[in-house]
């Protein structure tokens, strides 16, 4: 079916940046939204961005907006997260997922999940 890597996490300090990465394979990648999703330990999965098949619109959690900006180059398989200004409450596990729709609708899950990549930020 779909395979989903990412890459890109790791350890920062409060206040520095992050670029997450992940490619798609085995489905046709332009035709579908893209979206990040995470989870701090203990916690539910939340939503972070979204982002619809070309690239045109873009959607984002209120504990996000104006920090992180999601991004797509469908030459390359891949949609980007990049992560400014980062707070130690940005500290989860950060996934990325494709959905069966070219937009991103409202509480709508992904059917397609990446592994997961983890982000830590010290304060």
């Amino acid at each position: 079916q779909v395979q989903l890597v990412e890459s890109g996490g790791g350890l920062v300090q409060a206040g520095g940046s992050l670029r997450l990465s992940c490619t798609a394979s085995g489905r046709t990648f332009s035709n579908y939204a893209m979206g990040w999703f995470r989870q701090a330990p203990g916690k539910e999965r939340e939503f972070a961005a979204a982002i619809s098949w070309t690239g045109g619109n873009s959607y984002y959690a209120d504990s996000v907006k104006g920090r992180f900006t999601i991004s797509r180059d469908n030459a390359k398989n891949t949609v980007y997260l990049q992560m400014n200004s980062l707070k130690p409450e940005d500290t989860a596990v950060y996934y990325c997922g494709m959905f069966v729709t070219k937009y991103y609708i409202g509480g709508s899950r992904p059917a397609y999940w990446g592994q997961g990549t983890q982000v830590t930020v010290s304060s």
